[in-house]
């Protein structure tokens, strides 16, 4: 199953176990379970604590297993074959029952063994998911740290009867004891926060209690992570209250045009946003959505949802944009019933089916190619007479056979009864409507600034973006912004990195020319007291 340097880099993995490893094989006589099985000899070879067995009639998804420690059995479980992305998701699996520990602060761990009840997870995912991993990751860990946690990785492309019972139609999808509890990316952190809620409470109080900060960022994308590096570098207090940190990147599959990274995927990328601000005094704050912001004399206040509230001598908004919906009826009523926005995630779900893309920019028509791969049959919609993509994505979109293109087109409704079958539009030379008979509607309209929070606080353009100048500096003195929530042209990450890092040597600039630092402040006042 396993190559050569797979299986060289798999046995150097398990070198970290320090504890037996128990693999338990639950299969049948299929072709998918000699794959399996396949694949699980390659990993028992590849390090003597690891032992493998096989069971026939244990009332568990064939195929199956799961990873245990001797003598337990509430271990991750996997159905399907764990490859493609998820292959790391059983690797981390093998070495955190093997002993090696998680790298994870201890006060979340000690939250995941603290908590009170039984939970059973089923996580759907397809292989070229690149959210997948991170949710089942998490949930694994959460298994492996308290006997009451049972999880179960589901690859939807060998349970596709239960894909379709359930009628999934966008991964991950993931069910807590039966019932739907969420899709899409989730962090350990986020999964935490819904099934704990006291934990958000306790985090609130302390996020409260916070002294004020000099440099407060909102926002921990590309532009956010670059203006804490910069502000930190400066020896200021600096805090990053962020959302989910590493923004949109983490849905980003593919960057190639990020200079001096040849190419990588945005989950990987964010990762080493956050390592990369880690190495710095930064207090880092994450799953905190900014709902106010109050401008002060001395100190700006953010208000967050969760009740509590931050301080601090300057300000800058990095809240990055969200994908743009159509607001067209059956948009919101059949989303991840047929309405998708990830392509990459989503489309091995649709595999010999009809899909449309609404959207002819590059986002648009990358869609359209490369779920020309997957699926049975691509209509993409563009509201302009031409598309807008560029040439070379044009040319090959115009390649392929499987794919149909209408312009001068409007998107009037998306169609449907428990799940999409079809798509009505305007033909805007005709004025006619016209049905698209189809099972999936992928939505690639670009992108709307996340800046509700700020509507009669801050200057925003008619779009909705910060209004920017030259410095990052915004109507309100003290409160700078970068990245895609501005109005800078041309979104892009190193573009967003750029202006984080603009913004924070305009906010240090500006703090050097009111007062003096917080904790310089703060030493000021010891001696005042003293003398």
């Amino acid at each position: 199953m396993l190559d050569t340097a797979t299986k060289t880099q798999l046995k150097s993995y398990l070198e970290r176990a320090i504890q037996p490893i128990e693999i338990v094989a639950s299969l049948d006589d299929s072709k998918a379970s000699g794959e399996l099985l396949s694949l699980l000899k390659d990993v028992a070879e590849s390090s003597a604590l690891v032992k493998l067995t096989e069971s026939r009639d244990d009332g568990h998804r064939k195929p199956s297993f799961s990873v245990n420690r001797p003598s337990e059995n509430h271990g991750p479980r996997f159905a399907g074959l764990p490859m493609g992305h998820e292959f790391t998701s059983l690797i981390l699996a093998l070495l955190q029952i093997g002993g090696y520990p998680p790298k994870v602060e201890q006060a979340i761990l000690d939250q995941i063994k603290a908590l009170d009840g039984d939970f059973e997870f089923e996580i759907y995912v397809s292989l070229t998911c690149h959210n997948c991993p991170d949710v089942v990751q998490a949930l694994n860990l959460m298994a492996v740290q308290n006997p009451r946690i049972r999880t179960t990785m589901i690859e939807g492309g060998t349970f596709q009867d239960e894909v379709k019972e359930r009628q999934i139609m966008a991964v991950p999808t993931v069910f807590l004891n039966g019932t739907e509890f969420g899709q899409g990316r989730m962090t350990l952190e986020e999964i935490l926060a819904k099934i704990d809620t006291s934990g958000v409470e306790r985090e609130a109080e302390k996020i409260a209690a916070k002294a004020p900060f000099d440099v407060l960022i909102v926002g921990g994308g590309p532009a956010g992570a670059a203006a804490a590096v910069y502000a930190a570098r400066k020896g200021i207090r600096t805090g990053v209250a962020s959302e989910r940190f590493g923004g949109q990147v983490l849905d980003t599959l593919g960057i190639e045009n990020f200079i001096s990274i040849k190419e990588t995927e945005g989950p990987k990328f964010a990762h080493a946003l956050e390592e990369h601000v880690r190495n710095y005094d930064v207090d880092i704050m994450n799953l905190q959505r900014a709902k106010a912001l109050v401008p002060g004399n001395e100190f700006i206040e953010v208000q967050l949802e969760s009740g509590a509230s931050l301080k601090s001598r300057s300000i800058i908004i990095s809240t990055g944009a969200r994908w743009r919906n159509i607001n067209v009826p059956g948009e919101y009523e059949f989303k991840n019933k047929g309405v998708a926005y990830c392509p990459h995630c989503d489309g091995p779900l649709f595999k010999g089916k009809r899909v449309a893309v609404i959207g002819g920019g590059n986002s648009g028509v990358e869609a359209a190619i490369d779920l020309a791969g997957i699926v049975g049959h691509v209509t993409l919609i563009e509201f302009d007479a031409a598309l807008r993509a560029d040439a070379v994505l044009v040319r090959k979109l115009m390649s392929l056979k499987n794919v149909e293109v209408l312009t001068n087109a409007q998107t009037t409704e998306i169609t449907g009864d428990q799940k999409v079958n079809g798509l009505i539009y305007t033909d805007r030379a005709s004025g006619e409507l016209r049905t698209v008979t189809l099972e999936g509607v992928f939505i690639q309209i670009g992108l709307v600034p996340n800046t509700d929070w700020l509507k009669g606080v801050v200057e925003l353009s008619k779009h909705g973006e910060i209004i920017v100048d030259a410095r990052g500096q915004t109507s309100v003195p003290g409160v700078f912004a970068a990245g895609d929530a501005t109005t800078v042209p041309f979104k892009q990450i190193i573009i967003a990195a750029g202006d984080g890092a603009k913004a924070a040597l305009s906010a240090f600039d500006h703090l050097i020319r009111v007062t003096a630092p917080v904790e310089e402040k703060a030493a000021q006042s010891t001696v005042a007291v003293a003398a």
